[in-house]
């Protein structure tokens, strides 16, 4: 055989090769720039602003806020970002004393999961009870944010905020759950998860399902058995998941044309792939390397994200808006991709 000829086949196998592993790999550095790039626009745009600074959203400062430090692990990079440092900050600002507004109870909640200094913690803890409710619809819960917006801010998403809730309780250090009076109110956030929960969005169940990692009386064995089960159903033979699987969804007439609620979908195959990994079990393990293998395949290999356009709305081109389903497709990818 020629050196010609054997240039050319060795040419081949690598470009096969490389090919492969293209499919195979995913890049934690360009996920990185690219969330932490959306933190820096999140701070600039006016209308993430309060007097006490950026508000701290479900769909891109939540998110950053649980994928960043895993990211920061795989980086090996020594210090959090100054995103992390500051949405932090901004949760700690009130900690205890958040004011009566529209997001208090959401930031509560999120202030539960992430503030960590002792005394801002406690204060932390002591308005979310305050905020529980007593009675009336949500008793055991708590107020949500309601903008009609799928897949977080609608009255049917109010479980999936006291499920974050859950998971935020579960997570503290155990004297945070052993007064009599705490355990008594964890029980009615029981109630309120497990009332009716087989007609709740398997999204909400979703959540259910990852709290209870944290706090077992989030969600009881029988449910959490089925839960999986319906999960793994819905698989799609690609290794995805799509959104219509974690529905019902609202109706939203001017949701994007591009949207197929019935396809393989960013933000549903990281989300499901995640919670499948922390709390499927046995099961689970061949569908959630399935969808991992799907993430891998799906990131944009020039932003870093994984692509996701609005459910609700067409956004102008480059708004901050157009990209707020992304922001969390690519934070959960990033958890599936890590944990």
């Amino acid at each position: 055989m020629s050196l010609v000829v054997l240039l050319w086949v060795a040419a081949c196998v690598l470009a096969i090769t490389t090919s492969t592993r293209g499919d195979e790999k995913w890049d934690p550095a360009l996920a990185a720039k690219y969330l932490d790039g959306r933190q820096e626009a999140w701070l600039a745009w006016k209308p993430a602003q309060s007097p006490d600074g950026p508000c701290i959203s479900c769909h891109t400062g939540m998110p950053y806020l649980l994928a960043r430090p895993a990211l920061r692990r795989v980086l090996k990079e020594a210090t959090p970002t100054k995103y992390e440092t500051g949405l932090i900050a901004r949760l700690e600002s009130k900690a205890g004393a958040k004011p009566a507004a529209a997001l208090q109870g959401v930031e509560t909640i999120f202030a539960a999961m992430f503030v960590s200094e002792a005394v801002a913690r406690q204060r932390t803890f002591d308005q979310l009870w305050a905020l529980q409710k007593a009675d009336g619809a949500l008793k055991g819960g708590w107020q949500w944010y309601n903008a009609n917006l799928d897949p977080w801010e609608t009255a049917a998403q109010f479980r999936y905020g006291a499920a974050f809730a859950a998971l935020a309780i579960g997570s503290a250090p155990a004297s945070f759950r052993e007064s009599p009076d705490t355990r008594d109110r964890i029980r009615a956030l029981a109630g309120f998860l497990q009332d009716e929960v087989a007609s709740r969005p398997l999204h909400v169940r979703l959540m259910m399902l990852w709290a209870s990692t944290k706090l077992p009386d989030a969600m009881s064995p029988a449910v959490r058995e089925a839960t999986i089960a319906g999960i793994l159903e819905k698989q799609l033979p690609d290794g995805g998941w799509p959104l219509a699987a974690l529905g019902p969804w609202d109706q939203h007439a001017a949701a994007p044309a591009s949207l197929d609620l019935t396809r393989s979908n960013s933000y549903a195959t990281a989300f499901t792939a995640y919670v499948l990994k922390v709390a499927g079990g046995k099961p689970a393990r061949k569908p959630a390397e399935r969808a991992l293998e799907w993430l891998k395949k799906h990131q944009d290999r020039e932003t870093g994200a994984w692509p996701a356009v609005s459910m609700n709305k067409v956004y102008p081109p480059g708004s901050m808006e157009e990209k707020f389903l992304q922001d969390a497709a690519t934070a959960f990818a990033v958890l599936a991709l890590t944990s």
